[in-house]
Order: structure tokens, then sequence, then C-alpha cells
């Protein structure tokens, strides 16, 4: 089953951190990528540009509505993430909590409709 593992943070974490910092939290990414690689597990994942770079769309009464920013005003933003294929809910949760973010904002795990596949 799909998982979308969701990273949220408040944007300014990631800003204020030193190249140092910033280089760490690449590595554990890279590691997390590492052990998926090495169980077999499809996965992919990106981080996303900042609010700033953000567009909502609505149609509301066949108006076509174009807002800057992303949809929600909340104090985390949705940051990247990652798609995984696991067996279990346990596992999607298990490399969830590799993601570093994990450690200063918030992971959702959700999994993946497949609404397409019915008829």
């Amino acid at each position: 089953m799909q998982y979308l593992l969701l990273i949220y943070e408040a944007e300014e974490i990631w800003e204020n951190k030193s190249d140092e910092e910033k280089q760490a939290v690449l590595a554990r990414h890279r590691s997390l990528n590492e052990k998926m690689d090495s169980r077999g597990v499809e996965h992919t994942g990106q981080p996303l540009m900042p609010t700033a770079t953000a567009v909502s769309l609505s149609n509301r009464g066949g108006q076509l509505h174009v807002s800057d920013g992303p949809f929600a005003e909340t104090k985390e933003q949705l940051a990247g993430f990652y798609l995984v294929d696991v067996e279990t809910h346990e596992e999607a949760l298990e490399y969830a909590a590799l993601i570093p973010t994990v450690d200063w904002g918030t992971i959702e795990v959700r999994p993946i409709a497949n609404h397409m596949d019915e008829h």
C-alpha cells in the first residue's frame, strides 16, 4: 500500500539553520533513502519551494479564483513529502519517524486511496 509522508515545519526554522546544520539534516535524509533502497521499498520524495511561491485555486459558482500562498494559514507549512510503497501502516510509521523534521516539525502519514482503480 502507498503512503504519503507529509513533512510540515515552520519555514523559518530551516532558514535559520547554519549550513552545517542543513548538511546534517540532508545527510539524515540520504540515510533514510539508503535504508529504504536496501529494503527494496519503492519511494520518492522532494522538498517543496517556500510558501511564497505557492498559489491556491478554487472554483466557486463557475468562477476560478487564484490566490497567492498556500491554502491554510498555519504555524507549520507543508515543506516536502515522501511517497512510499510498503506492506503495513507500521512500516510507514517507521520510515516517517526517520524523517529529520520529526525533531522540530510534524510528519503526517496518510494512506493513498486508489479511487482511480475502482470501476
